[in-house]
């Protein structure tokens, strides 16, 4: 019997796990939404919140872990130390890898040149901020500290001006913000891409950002335009200035503007020499793209064209051809590369916690009131030291009336913790004061030394009269608020880098660009291979190479300053010039449309028309026998577009497109053996590019479209399938013609 009991003990403690996990091995249905929610909204929030938006005092997290890394290390004063021991130290702060934190570091160094007024004063190769190429030299080798402005981000911040929480582990306390003592968003450039939303914020001269906060905070109802002229970036170039634009920017937080770069010419050595650049764009992406450009022959003015970036400054060189107009070049390069680009806003930033796109007196509005509560803190934190130092000092000064009293009883008292309350009773102190009065050395127990104690007491009452009128005054919290905007106006302001130009007369200073408009031959097939071959190859060449069971559907005598227009199976029209395609020989397949121009996936060109004035009309046949006529200038652009949704409609099938330069007349062929001649003139034409059309040839159930063609007068008695009303069911051929006799009115 013992070994059996033995056996049933062993089983009654065998454990049950999934009786002690709830749920365990069962799936559970979730819905997707709730899952997102759960999940990726988490995520989603501590990207916006936590990573890639900026706050009211101008950065991000991990600039601040950086910057109060360093200014607890002392950085503020005395000499540059090894960039590697700053991001080490930094990782108490930002739970990151060294890579991560020695990149924002770069950032925000002076060597880098992406800010206006750098925090970081830096020593070694910290790379370019206007060069793709030129890496930065790994931690070990670069050395670092805070940049004077720098102390204007820390000043009082161990006055109980910001909120302190604590970091990643506990360890150590960091700020939520820094105290800033002027707008450091709209000083210092800053983007960044959360989830769902993005934020990218120019820079502006700090003169100017700090004399249009005096005026706002004086007169609320300015006008921001007045003072706070146009960006300003780091590396200069040239602001094409309108108003219009730059105020809706300010008004709404959104908008772009256009910058280009700054050359001179050098006419002794025929050379032009690009100084400085938009902050959008690289001086490789520039440089490859003129190469492009020249192997394309759109550019033929240029010998050489090189980097001679040193540490003078950047420099790209174009050596020209002997008699070649550097003004020309010069606006074909602004035209066709990114040496002129534009510069998207979305003053997008963090208040409270939630993102907020605003228009710049709507952030100068909240900084000021950040401000005003540090500003506050800062008098109220100092007024609750002053009145202590007071009342320590009124204790003190209560001695001053028998000094011998409080050495008599000090030393006639037994206990050491009695010291405290015997004098509180002697001289009607309370235990602060009295605590303070014990603590005081027996070198300074003499009628000089109280007497200069004492005599702070009337500068401290004043001094707290002073700040308890601060704190009741708003004006007062402003006045101080002002006087630090000039004093750090005046100490760190700087001439403006970007030049300010008005687009208008940049407009009227272009020069068109010279297109070669030699005669070429346009082949498009149906399968949407795409050649452009020159009279001289096409004499030369033999059959035309295409596809297995592709053919040729268009053949069209052209030029190289003619605009295409690609229409896709899926409704759009993607627009293209003939000089971007290269010439091409019969004997390859030539160009794939849907490849060249980037289409969806499964999408397909199905016809092109070629046009240089946009005129004409666009003819587009549906299966059912509908047909919407679109004038062609409906899909003109005044910008270079290349893709257009909605170029007809999705409704009904398309069957045949057509583009026709004036009115003419179409043949429609059923499939239950009818034909039908219109009029073009008898469809109305619409704008509105995906309209359904109207109703041309009837059709009943199981008929649609057979063929569409441009009506060439071939047919014997075409009165026939002519007709005035429509929708119409057209004719049948007389049997004369191969077709039964029977015939309908039309």
């Amino acid at each position: 019997m013992a070994p059996r009991k033995k056996q049933e003990a062993k089983k009654t403690v065998k454990p049950n796990i999934n009786a002690y996990i709830s749920g365990a091995g069962l799936t559970v249905e979730q819905p997707i939404t709730e899952t997102i929610e759960t999940n990726f909204m988490t995520y989603a929030m501590s990207v916006i919140v936590s990573r890639a938006i900026p706050e009211i005092d101008g950065f991000k997290p991990s600039h601040r872990k950086l910057l109060y890394t360093m200014y607890n290390m002392g950085l503020l004063n005395g000499g540059t130390i090894k960039s590697a021991n700053i991001v080490g130290r930094t990782m108490q702060l930002n739970p990151h890898g060294d890579a991560a934190i020695y990149e924002t570091m770069v950032r925000l160094s002076e060597g880098y040149q992406a800010l206006l007024h750098p925090f970081v004063a830096s020593k070694g190769s910290f790379g370019k901020a206007y060069s793709r190429d030129m890496a930065y030299a790994a931690s070990r080798y670069t050395e670092a500290k805070l940049a004077p402005i720098a102390s204007e981000l820390f000043s009082d911040i161990d006055k109980d001006t910001v909120d302190f929480v604590d970091n990643y582990d506990a360890t150590m306390k960091e700020p939520v913000l820094f105290p800033v003592t002027f707008p450091t968003v709209l000083v210092n450039a800053n983007t960044g891409i959360a989830a769902g939303m993005a934020s990218s914020i120019c820079p502006f001269n700090l003169r100017e950002v700090c004399e249009t906060t005096i005026a706002y905070i004086k007169d609320n109802d300015i006008n921001v335009a007045d003072t706070l002229l146009a960006p300003d970036f780091p590396i200069g170039g040239q602001i094409l200035y309108n108003r219009d634009d730059i105020e809706k920017i300010y008004e709404t937080g959104r908008g772009s503007f256009k910058v280009r770069g700054v050359y001179n010419y050098d006419k002794s050595e025929n050379c032009v020499e690009i100084t400085q650049i938009p902050p959008t764009t690289t001086v490789e992406a520039i440089i490859e793209k003129v190469i492009d450009l020249v192997k394309q022959k759109k550019i033929t003015e240029i010998n050489d064209i090189r980097d001679e970036t040193d540490l003078n400054g950047l420099k790209i060189a174009i050596d020209l051809k002997r008699g070649a107009d550097h003004e020309k070049l010069m606006k074909k390069i602004l035209k066709m590369t990114t040496l002129e680009d534009s510069f998207s806003c979305n003053f997008n930033i963090l208040i409270a916690g939630s993102p907020r796109v605003m228009g710049v007196k709507e952030i100068i509005g909240e900084w000021v009131a950040f401000r005003e509560e540090c500003v506050k803190r800062r008098v109220y934190f100092s007024l609750s030291k002053a009145k202590e130092k007071l009342h320590r000092l009124q204790g003190l000064e209560k001695i001053l009336l028998d000094i011998d009293k409080a050495i008599k009883i000090v030393r006639e008292t037994e206990q050491e913790s009695q010291v405290i309350p015997n004098l509180m009773i002697g001289f009607g102190i309370d235990e602060i004061q009295a605590e303070y009065v014990a603590e005081i050395k027996l070198r300074h127990l003499n009628r000089e030394y109280i007497l200069k104690r004492t005599a702070e007491i009337e500068d401290l009452i004043a001094q707290i009269e002073d700040m308890e009128s601060i704190l009741k005054s708003r004006t007062k919290v402003l006045k101080i608020i002002i006087k630090e905007l000039e004093e750090v106006s005046k100490k760190y302001g700087e001439d403006r880098k970007t030049e300010i130009i008005s687009d208008i007369a940049a407009a009227d200073s272009e020069l068109e660009v010279e297109i070669d408009e030699s005669p070429v031959t346009l082949f498009f097939t149906k399968d949407g291979y795409f050649k452009k071959i020159t009279p001289q190859s096409l004499r030369m060449s033999g059959e035309q190479k295409l596809k297995e069971g592709d053919e040729i559907t268009q053949q069209i005598e052209s030029d190289n300053a003619t605009d295409l227009l690609f229409f896709s199976n899926k409704c759009q029209v993607y627009k293209s010039k003939t000089s971007e395609f290269e010439d091409s020989k019969a004997s390859i397949l030539g160009d794939f449309i849907p490849s060249k121009l980037e289409f969806e996936q499964g999408e397909n060109a199905i016809y092109m028309a070629y046009t240089k004035d946009y005129k004409g009309f666009m003819i587009f046949v549906f299966d059912n026998g509908r047909i919407s006529k679109v004038p062609l200038s409906s899909y003109e652009t005044k910008t270079n577009r290349k893709k257009l949704i909605k170029a007809y409609s999705e409704k009904y099938p398309i069957h045949t497109i057509l583009h026709i330069k004036s009115e003419t007349e179409i043949l429609l062929k059923s499939t239950n053996g009818r034909m039908l001649i219109v009029n073009t003139a008898s469809i109305p034409a619409k704008t509105t590019k995906d309209n359904g059309g109207i109703g041309v040839m009837t059709q009943k159930k199981g008929q649609r479209i057979l063929d569409v063609s441009l009506y060439d007068g071939s047919l014997a008695s075409d009165h026939r399938y002519r007709t005035r009303n429509l929708p119409a069911a057209g004719s049948k051929k007389p049997a004369g013609e191969g077709a039964s006799q029977e015939m309908l009115d039309i």
